[in-house]
């Protein structure tokens, strides 16, 4: 069984985009969304995953992937995935040692950025770079199932 232990964070300015070691653009879309998990189909580049997570809130989860054809994944996308997809680039930063996700997000959730780190173990220490912001790990509307049905464009200041 795999599991996903993993932080989000804000970030608190852009000094990480100076330390980008690479960058790949992803296309991903939900088939279901239940309270108790989620499937999602996701492309970048020339390859496709399917990834059954659990809906856990916090840093732990089930998280279970497999490679698919890319051209079964681009018809599921337009043809049985709920809209509006999630478009992001993720951008990858090395700092102290640790491997750092950046996702910017286009599309519907437009202006949205959020870091990530996946940790090996529970309670890894791990140093908190300058440019990170808040942790926003317990908070739903983060997480990327909920950004398709309430992508950020659409959240009201309160």
């Amino acid at each position: 069984m795999a599991i996903e232990i993993e932080h989000k964070f804000l970030l608190a300015n852009n000094d990480w985009r100076q330390h980008v070691s690479h960058s790949t653009k992803y296309r991903q879309g939900y088939l279901s969304a239940l309270p108790t998990s989620s499937i999602r189909v996701r492309t970048s580049d020339d390859h496709a995953w399917l990834n059954i997570k659990t809906a856990t809130i916090g840093t732990h989860r089930h998280e279970y992937e497999y490679e698919i054809p890319l051209a079964d994944a681009d018809e599921i996308l337009a043809n049985l995935c709920a809209k509006p997809l999630i478009e992001k680039i993720r951008h990858f930063v090395t700092d102290d040692g640790n491997l750092w996700e950046i996702d910017e997000f286009a599309g519907d959730n437009q202006g949205l950025i959020v870091a990530e780190i996946e940790l090996k173990q529970t309670g890894q220490a791990f140093t908190q770079p300058a440019w990170l912001g808040a942790e926003v790990t317990g908070d739903l509307r983060y997480y990327n199932n909920n950004l398709a049905k309430h992508p950020y464009s659409e959240w009201r200041e309160g």
